[in-house]
């Protein structure tokens, strides 16, 4: 597969007679951060060629935090900011003082969802996978035939005397001249007795992708609404406007596969720079995460959606120890997690992916707007 740069498609020999050095197209590039509670906060640089740049968080688990195209946004970031792991606060619902937003945060590895108390250990919410610094880190790009990839990888673990070992190894890769990054994560139990393995990916979509009129396509067999107070639930395909105290909400869907086992998920913003259109599309499987959850906040300020794949049901882990459903790692065990996310640069690609996503909700017979 050949290179596709500024409006044609290259050979890795043409494209080399012109450059002294691949960084004058993309790359990736390691860095730290120097200021705030960001200080010391390592990170992966990525830059595509084709406008796609985005930034891996080493010390945070290898989240990935601000995510741009041609400059406009596409994940949210919060008013914390980048906050280094050294400002963890674990108890309760603390995780929100030290979450910067971002493109995605990984949300486990041995509990997540709400704050509990599970067999005497005080669990706060979301686990403390995105605060984990990641070790035996690679950053690098090389040729493969006609196309130049990027990549970073590294490990993770979550372990403690007398507990758990838990080991992620995590791979983020892109293309020169696309608009797209791959995820994939090996979970590994490399303990000698099972472990809790409670696993959410928190991926956050902001402004200007997501405004006042963006559509969610999404392929759900089912929808069911979690709203607050008996409040009337939002339409979940449309997003509104910014809204003063807006109460949160959620929609758990439950999704059609294509014949891939992928499942495809697409923001459509048709009304951006005086209607070229702006989309963004979000792959997974949900053999592997079986449920997901739409999360809906456009509070003024707090502006913000978030699709929440996860393998437990259960608001928190002793909630699933509970009744039955408390997943676990077998020792040895590993399970494996992918994800693609991609830009699509117009209205006319967002109307040639989003027919494809449609047809399938069709077959899927998703029930009306709740």
């Amino acid at each position: 597969m050949m290179t596709r740069l500024f409006g044609r498609s290259w050979s890795r020999q043409e494209l080399t007679r012109y450059t002294g050095s691949m960084d004058q197209l993309g790359g990736v590039h390691l860095n730290v951060l120097d200021d705030g509670k960001g200080r010391g906060i390592r990170t992966a640089q990525f830059e595509t060629g084709s406008g796609l740049a985005f930034t891996v968080m080493l010390d945070r688990g290898m989240d990935i935090g601000s995510t741009r195209f041609k400059g406009a946004a596409l994940a949210w970031e919060s008013s914390v900011g980048p906050a280094h792991p050294m400002y963890f606060e674990k108890d309760g619902l603390s995780w929100h003082r030290t979450w910067g937003g971002g493109l995605l945060n990984g949300c486990g590895m041995t509990y997540g969802g709400g704050p509990c108390e599970d067999e005497g250990e005080a669990l706060g919410i979301h686990g403390r996978l995105s605060h984990i610094p990641a070790s035996n880190i690679w950053a690098d790009a090389a040729w493969q035939g006609d196309e130049y990839e990027m990549w970073v990888q590294g490990k993770v673990r979550e372990t403690t005397v007398k507990g758990e070992n838990v080991l992620l190894q995590r791979r983020i890769w892109t293309h020169l001249g696309t608009s797209r990054l791959f995820i994939r994560d090996l979970i590994t139990n490399e303990g000698l007795e099972p472990a809790p393995h409670m696993m959410l990916y928190h991926f956050n979509f902001g402004f200007p992708l997501v405004a006042e009129g963006t559509e969610l396509i999404v392929p759900s067999k089912e929808v069911t609404p979690y709203v607050r107070d008996n409040a009337p639930a939002q339409d979940y395909s449309r997003y509104a406007a910014p809204i003063d105290d807006f109460q949160e909400q959620a929609f758990l869907h439950e999704m059609a596969a294509a014949d891939d086992g992928f499942a495809t998920v697409l923001f459509a913003n048709r009304q951006f720079e005086e209607g070229q259109g702006l989309g963004l599309y979000w792959r997974y499987r949900p053999a592997e995460l079986p449920h997901l959850m739409q999360w809906v906040f456009v509070r003024a300020g707090t502006y913000v959606t978030a699709l929440e794949p996860h393998n437990s049901r259960a608001w928190n882990r002793a909630q699933a120890r509970a009744n039955g459903t408390l997943p676990f790692l077998a020792p040895g065990e590993t399970r494996e997690y992918n994800f693609e996310v991609g830009v699509l640069a117009n209205n006319r690609e967002i109307e040639q992916l989003a027919s494809q996503v449609k047809a399938l909700q069709t077959l899927a017979d998703v029930p009306g707007t709740p």
